[in-house]
């Protein structure tokens, strides 16, 4: 009988609390600064160094590049599978030209495990979904796998 007094005690005294749920579709959480999101690719900045694929612990990132004109590389492709990525935020760390960074989308959710591998075009435009140059959600799926 103590526990069960004890037990309404908290209950009621939470009541008075502040509420904390968020009406998700409608409200998005407000995450801190260091969260680890979904990975943002800026191609042009990419110098092909391999260091993202090489310390990646699950091994999900796979890229390549060619020699231009210029006789530097340049990116050919980039390719996560996020079907495997733990979101480590490795990959961001060792990255010498910032080209892949974390960003604050999480929304990964889908019915086929293809569409969890994302390659340079998809990335490139979550970067700019992201730094808000787009802003509809409509054309998320024009770029997955290798179908661009």
């Amino acid at each position: 009988m103590f526990g069960f007094l004890k037990g309404l005690k908290v209950t009621f005294a939470q009541l008075a609390h502040k509420k904390v749920t968020l009406q998700y579709p409608d409200q998005m959480p407000d995450f801190g600064e260091r969260f680890r999101g979904i990975h943002k690719f800026y191609p042009e900045k990419c110098i092909v160094c391999n260091q993202c694929a090489r310390v990646c612990p699950t091994s999900c990132i796979s890229l390549s590049g060619s020699r231009r004109e210029d006789k530097k590389l340049h990116i050919d492709t980039y390719d996560i599978n996020f079907e495997i990525c733990i979101l480590c935020d490795l990959c961001t760390e060792v990255c010498p030209t910032e080209a892949i960074q974390m960003s604050d989308q999480f929304e990964l959710a889908t019915y086929s495990r293809v569409d969890l591998y994302k390659n340079i075009y998809w990335l490139d435009e979550n970067a700019r979904r992201t730094d808000g140059v787009i802003e509809s959600e409509g054309n998320q799926d024009s770029a997955v796998g290798g179908e661009k």
